[in-house]
């Protein structure tokens, strides 16, 4: 991969010849703590997105784990502690001038509360307004208008239904797919979806992870789905990443990950899905999180079930499972001890 060499404003361009559209390399976020000490929510995670067809990568994990950090870096808001995030060859945290403005159009955000991507005070149509504002994407209002029906269209609602109302005047459901509509308005490369569903009804939930299908499948969009909600994962993701207090416990297929998980704390996730042909009867023991704070093991062992003295002091890196796509970074999952997972 070629080292960048910014050129001059008006002839700037990203490069894409045999680029990953996005890259993450070990990267790592720690916030200064008590004492002097640090406190790490993101740690090592590596991933990548290909040039040519687009993928829907799930990042999950219970609260705390590091995802909506991980989320908060890509999009370029909190600089990494230390690791790179690549966008087409160009590392993010160097973007300047019209490259940094182009990033923006290409790689854009749908958070978890929509209601806190309005202002209040304006109609709906003020959202969109800015939008053409800030990247000059109409040649005139026709343009415009037709720019907006169409987008409004892909997320099944009607402009003339919807502009004029103020976001209070609206469901959540709304408010999302509105955002999901100023978000295809740019054609971006990339959606960062940061729990794009779970302030929506159920009912809802469907929709928009179908939206999220077809602009991958009709538009070539990649999306970036941060969720705690393994349940809706199978149905749009093309990979998972497990994280577990900052780093990745378990990845792969989606539904294979689900289907088949590896690591103790994937297991235990996948047990606590809610289910309509049983009735769960299991306990839940709350840890005691600080006897792992600052260790140097696996960060979930004093929560597994199977521990051994090596998750103590090692971190296992992620091990290949006979799945050449699916790997977990547990020690459990070694040739002498592969009788767990059987």
């Amino acid at each position: 991969m070629s080292d960048w060499q910014p050129c001059p404003p008006k002839d700037w361009r990203f490069s894409t010849v045999n680029e990953n559209l996005l890259e993450v390399m070990h990267a790592t976020k720690s916030y200064p703590g008590r004492g002097g000490s640090e406190h790490t929510v993101l740690k090592d995670v590596s991933f990548s997105i290909g040039p040519d067809e687009a993928k829907i990568i799930a990042i999950a994990g219970e609260s705390g784990s590091g995802k909506s950090t991980l989320a908060q870096a890509v999009l370029g808001l909190h600089p990494l502690t230390s690791g790179t995030i690549l966008y087409k060859g160009q590392d993010i945290a160097g973007l300047k001038g019209d490259g940094a403005h182009r990033f923006r159009r290409e790689v854009q955000a749908v958070f978890q509360d929509p209601y806190g991507s309005f202002n209040p005070f304006y109609p709906v149509a003020h959202t969109f307004e800015t939008v053409f504002r800030n990247f000059k994407l109409a040649r005139g209002k026709d343009d415009k208008a037709e720019q907006i029906r169409a987008a409004l269209k892909v997320v099944s609602l009607r402009a003339e239904e919807i502009l004029h109302k103020y976001p209070h005047q609206l469901s959540g459901g709304q408010r999302q797919r509105i955002m999901m509509a100023r978000a295809y308005l740019l054609r971006p490369s990339i959606i960062v979806a940061d729990e794009p569903v779970s302030m929506v009804d159920a009912s809802l939930r469907s929709m928009i992870l179908q939206i999220m299908n077809r602009m991958k499948e009709e538009q070539n969009i990649s999306f970036l789905y941060i969720t705690h909600d393994l349940a809706t994962v199978s149905k749009v993701s093309d990979e998972i990443y497990l994280l577990y207090r900052g780093q990745v416990a378990e990845h792969g297929n989606g539904t294979k990950v689900l289907r088949d998980p590896k690591h103790p704390y994937t297991q235990q996730l996948v047990e606590s899905i809610p289910r309509v042909d049983r009735k769960w009867s299991g306990t839940i023991e709350i840890p005691n999180e600080s006897a792992s704070a600052g260790t140097v093991g696996c960060p979930f062992a004093s929560r597994c079930p199977f521990v051994m003295d090596i998750c103590r002091t090692t971190m296992p890196a992620l091990l290949q499972t006979p799945d050449p796509s699916h790997n977990t970074a547990c020690w459990l999952y070694t040739a002498e001890s592969e009788r767990h997972f059987a």
